[in-house]
């Protein structure tokens, strides 16, 4: 188990600390593990119901994240999924209530419902209006129509930001408490799980999932779901998860929504966005008007990779509700509204001249088609070498490349204009192909078009007078020389090799030039592995790169041979 802990038995103070000292509109109450609004006596005798809501840890930002003015007044934190003692909620009652009194908003555990409602049982006697709400959306656990068993899940936050605004308007206590359990009941949210998640104290996941396999219907203490299956593209896990809420609402073509896209923890930004636009085109399909839209970490289960959806039922009353201000650390800034037009026309690109185009019998196709046969079938070879020593995507650049080049060699110029098939490539590559390699492949078909267009001729010498240039193109645009164990320590000796073989034959033995060539290619790369690495993500490696060729210097050497393999038949 790796964490950025202190101890696992201060995880909860250490954050909330944490928390509070970030937050000058936070307090933490002295001796516990209680968030309050700062400015919560003032609230009070403004007249307004305190809110307060918790529950068990590992859960952020829920529910210190919530407090603030327009949400909570307060949030009880327990240990690491377990529920906060009744004597915490009781002293977080005793210091925000005023005389409107205090809501209580609880997650459907037994521990969190039992802490909370002794809690409110005792303030009352104390003579504090207290009433409680229970937020029970999970639809994953109930036949249609049956909330028994229920859990609380994400569409917590949905009740927390509604009944806040409520009480920030002035309402009574049982107005308040009446629009939360309105809220609830309209709720309804299921996730899914592609990792468990550990509890410091246990040190050890709740279950295991094999690499393919996901849990659906899970809760968020890191407890199994209520099916496995396999691994599906998110369209299909979003409808799915859709589908059962719809039921679960009765949602019809028309009905008014809310959608809360949620982070159990550990999903990368770049997968909720997948998702979300999956949900919003699945609600669509259905008919379902989206009014508000939010995703991102709003209840988690620690560093769960995964995901939950809500639906809220909303009118106009809601929607004000859900618009209305909020200063808290956690609910987005964003108004939540839904893009009608997400997509604008992008600029043209340049239209290729007419006339005669490459023919499919012509040797610099051929060669073309061979360069981009072998970079797809080195593909996985140079993915696992750049994984050792960069970040692993080098083969997945120039497969992209090749397929992008085989998709559009019929629309390239004529072989009677070799510089003008080269800028065509260059112009593909690096529409397609960003990162490192896109950029200096680009360059190289730049320099090396310039130079056969000049000379207007494409003997063996023009080539390689294009292919030295373009090795300088390389050098001068990414900076890299012999030796910085690059792609150039097999593009330049193999550069001066083909230059040396051509001027002593006359340019007559092109076989061997090639050969040449090729062989200081390989050569030149294999001794890589024994440089460190001086340029690139590989230089952040340093000597761990030793042992390992480089990837790129690889690759040259690869298609510099399927070149001449061709040129030989």
């Amino acid at each position: 188990m790796k964490k950025l802990i202190n101890d696992v038995a201060g995880v909860v103070p250490d954050m909330l600390d944490g928390l509070a000292a970030l937050n000058p509109g936070l307090s933490l109450l002295q001796g516990s593990t209680i968030i309050v609004r700062a400015d919560a006596e003032a609230a009070a005798a403004r007249g307004e119901v305190a809110l307060i809501s918790g529950g068990g840890s590992g859960h952020e930002p829920a529910h210190g994240g919530y407090v603030g003015p327009g949400m909570l007044s307060a949030a009880v934190a327990g240990e690491v999924f377990t529920s906060p003692s009744t004597d915490a909620v009781l002293d977080a009652i005793r210091a925000v209530a005023g005389p409107a009194g205090v809501l209580l908003i609880v997650k459907n555990y037994t521990g969190d419902r039992f802490n909370f409602g002794l809690a409110a049982e005792i303030a009352r006697a104390e003579g504090i209006a207290v009433e409680m709400v229970i937020v029970a959306d999970d639809v994953a656990l109930s036949a249609h129509g049956e909330h028994a068993g229920r859990r609380g899940l994400a569409g917590t936050v949905f009740v927390h930001k509604i009944a806040g605004a409520a009480a920030a308007e002035g309402r009574p206590i049982g107005e308040v408490a009446q629009i939360a359990r309105d809220t609830a009941a309209s709720l309804g949210t299921m996730g899914v799980a592609l990792t468990p998640c550990t509890v410091p104290a246990a040190g050890k996941p709740g279950f295991q999932l094999a690499g393919d396999e996901i849990e659906w219907g899970l809760g968020i203490h890191g407890e199994p779901g209520v099916e496995r299956g396999a691994l599906e593209p998110a369209q299909q896990i979003v409808g799915r998860l859709l589908a059962k809420i719809i039921d679960d609402l009765a949602l019809k073509p028309d009905d008014r929504v809310a959608l809360l896209v949620n982070n159990l923890g550990g999903t990368p930004s770049s997968e909720l966005s997948i998702v979300a636009g999956s949900a919003l085109r699945t609600l669509r399909d259905h008919r379902v008007r989206v009014e508000r839209a939010w995703s991102g970490t709003f209840l988690s289960a620690l560093e769960m990779a995964g995901i939950s959806l809500t639906l809220l039922r909303v009118d106009d009353q809601r929607l004000a509700w859900l618009d209305a201000a909020a200063q808290t650390t956690a609910w987005p800034a964003l108004s939540g509204r839904v893009a009608e037009a997400s997509v604008k026309p992008a600029p043209e690109a340049p239209v290729i001249a007419g006339g005669a185009r490459l023919s499919r019998d012509s040797s610099l196709r051929r060669v073309i088609e061979a360069v981009c046969a072998c970079l797809l079938e080195a593909e996985p070879v140079l993915t696992e070498m750049d994984q050792r020593v960069g970040d692993g995507d080098l083969g997945i650049s120039l497969s992209r490349a090749a397929r992008s080049i085989l998709h559009e060699i019929d629309t390239y110029p004529s072989e009677n204009t070799p510089g003008a098939v080269l800028r065509t490539m260059s112009a593909t590559i690096r529409r397609v192909v960003g990162g490192t390699s896109g950029p200096l492949y680009a360059v190289m078909l730049l320099r090396a078009a310039a130079v056969i267009e000049q000379s207007g001729e494409s003997a063996a010498k023009d080539w390689s007078a294009a292919f030295t240039a373009a090795v300088d193109g390389v050098m001068a645009l990414g900076g890299a020389h012999p030796g910085d164990r690059t792609m150039v320590d097999a593009l330049h000796p193999a550069a001066v090799a083909l230059q040396s073989a051509l001027s002593k034959s006359g340019g007559i033995h092109t076989d061997e030039a090639s050969k040449a060539a090729v062989d200081a290619a390989t050569s030149g790369a294999a001794h890589t592995a024994s440089m460190t690495p001086r340029l690139g993500r590989s230089s952040y490696v340093g000597d761990r790169a030793l042992g390992f060729a480089d990837p790129g210097a690889h690759a040259v050497a690869l298609w510099l041979a399927a070149i001449r393999s061709t040129l030989k038949t």
